[in-house]
């Protein structure tokens, strides 16, 4: 019954602290698959020329822009740590008739310009000369809290999104074209924490005294600094902080089961004998 009662124990602890688990996940604010919207702002309709003069937009919103065959657009999107980012885009070629197949190419880089890797996902497309438009798609890796210098693993911060074409008749060049850009983000827990964080976040200004004054008067690169709903977190705080607790805890009660199942009923206790004939 003594060991009954403790695995009973043990299985309400477990339960309890994964309820609280699941209550501080719900509570906390983790963007969903499909990207948080602020309602009242509005999807940007223009595009950046370069890194500086990048478009700031949110996760989840759809920016658009109308451009020239040959142009550089610019985009940027606030990702933080634990979060792994979804990036499509959609170029809509003009109906008329043009001379050949264009390649168009879609990049992304990080709060240092150094472009990162797609883990999947189509990110050159070829649209033929009768094709009217053509999508792209880049999934990131995950980005972490901190990593060593000699790491190339993305990190908490600004990052930017660049849609151009590579290659193309020469004929070609200068024709109008509508681009869709969407970035998405969802958050990969604990599993994905690491130790460690960075000081602040890879962002416009972040290594000036005076960010401030580094910001461009230009409205669009003011605004790059956007930042996550909710603020940066720079991996503060995970759920792997409370599996790790419920996993003590569950091992010291396992631990106590097992010193009671294999201890036996202890000492002996002493029966006098009578005396044979007594």
């Amino acid at each position: 019954m003594r060991t009954t009662r403790i695995v009973m124990t043990a299985m309400l602890a477990g339960a309890g602290l994964l309820g609280m688990t699941r209550a501080a996940a719900a509570d906390s604010p983790a963007p969903s698959p499909s990207g948080s919207v602020d309602a009242s702002a509005a999807a940007p309709t223009e595009a950046g020329t370069s890194f500086r003069t990048a478009t700031a937009v949110r996760p989840g919103q759809r920016a658009t822009a109308d451009a020239s065959t040959g142009d550089y657009l610019y985009w940027v999107v606030p990702v933080d740590a634990g979060q792994r980012a979804t990036v499509t885009a959609k170029v809509k070629l003009p109906e008329s008739a043009r001379h050949g197949a264009a390649t168009w190419r879609l990049d992304v880089f990080d709060g240092l310009r150094r472009r990162q890797a797609c883990r999947y996902g189509a990110q050159t497309g070829v649209a033929a000369a009768d094709t009217s438009s053509v999508e792209l798609s880049c999934t990131l890796r995950t980005v972490r809290a901190w990593a060593e210098p000699w790491a190339n693993d993305p990190l908490p911060g600004s990052y930017y999104l660049r849609l151009t074409v590579v290659d193309l008749p020469r004929d070609d060049l200068g024709l109008p074209v509508h681009a869709e850009v969407q970035a998405r983000t969802t958050d990969e827990g604990g599993a994905r924490a690491v130790d460690g964080s960075l000081a602040a976040p890879l962002v416009p200004g972040a290594g000036t005294a005076s960010p401030e004054a580094d910001r461009s008067t230009d409205s669009r690169a003011a605004g790059a600094t956007v930042e996550p709903e909710g603020g940066w977190s720079s991996g503060q705080w995970s759920d792997r902080w409370i599996w790790t607790a419920v996993g003590g805890l569950l091992a010291a009660l396992a631990g106590i089961g097992g010193y009671r199942l294999t201890r036996g009923s202890g000492r002996p206790s002493r029966v006098s004998q009578v005396p044979p004939g007594a």
